[in-house]
């Protein structure tokens, strides 16, 4: 039996603090029960930005990801 692959790229978000980054990362689907999967260059990806966040560093985190600084709103 042929399994087939295929991919779909996707948007993960992490918030840290008050940023939000969205990463662009593909999910692989081969229909072996572990589907999807992420390649290791995609959590090395989500790994950066993670830690960026946490350093404050904006900059680096921007390489990777789409990044939006968060604001409270206040209710009327």
């Amino acid at each position: 039996m042929t399994q087939s692959h295929r991919t779909e790229k996707v948007t993960e978000q992490i918030q840290e603090g008050r940023y939000l980054a969205k990463v662009e990362i593909t999910h692989h689907y081969d229909g072996s029960g572990w589907d999807p999967t992420i390649d290791r260059l995609d959590i090395e990806k989500l790994a950066r930005v993670t830690h960026a966040l946490r350093a404050g560093d904006v900059k680096a985190a921007t390489r990777d990801a789409e990044v939006f600084e968060l604001h409270p709103v206040a209710a009327e």
